[in-house]
């Protein structure tokens, strides 16, 4: 895998994480792979991208008027049901099971499902009513985020079942 071209704008940012979490879904569906480190990964760019695009990026998008408020809260409603489902396939203990492959293909599921919807609503009202700099601002701010959450382990079976229970944050 190449290294991604650096960027601050928060829709790449946000695309960057999408296509890297469309990796690491091959990664886990391949039998021979290392299965478990690709879903540690996974399991802590998700945490931790969702936790940087509701604390940075969707209060941002919320004040634009062009940008739809209901969309912003159906993607938080997503990020609730994904983490619900990584959950589910973290407390599956044998990788080569018929149950982590149906846990997975949940998860695929529900990731797949929230990233095209957010890319065709959430971030095209990003692109069409922010300007360059403010997205550069916003890309500043979720990647601060990010890297606190990742730093912090946010993607331990312990801390995701803390969010799913919380209902969030």
């Amino acid at each position: 895998m190449s290294a991604p071209t650096a960027t601050i704008d928060v829709v790449e940012l946000i695309l960057q994480d999408h296509r890297r979490m469309e990796e690491l879904f091959r990664t886990m569906r391949n039998a021979e792979a290392d299965r478990a480190g690709a879903l540690a990964e996974f399991s802590g760019l998700l945490i931790a991208h969702a936790s940087a695009e509701e604390s940075e990026v969707y209060p941002a998008l919320r004040r634009y008027k062009k940008v739809d408020n209901e969309d912003v809260d159906h993607g938080v409603h997503e990020h609730e049901e994904g983490n619900s489902a990584l959950l589910a396939l973290l407390a599956v203990k044998d990788i080569t099971s018929e149950e982590w492959d149906e846990k997975l293909e949940e998860l695929v599921q529900a990731i797949n499902h929230h990233a095209d919807e957010e890319e065709r609503t959430l971030l095209n009202d990003a692109r069409e009513n922010m300007n360059a700099e403010r997205r550069a601002q916003l890309g500043k701010a979720f990647t601060e985020a990010r890297a606190k959450h990742l730093t912090a382990g946010c993607g331990d079976i312990d801390n995701v079942r803390k969010i799913v229970e919380s209902g969030g944050r």
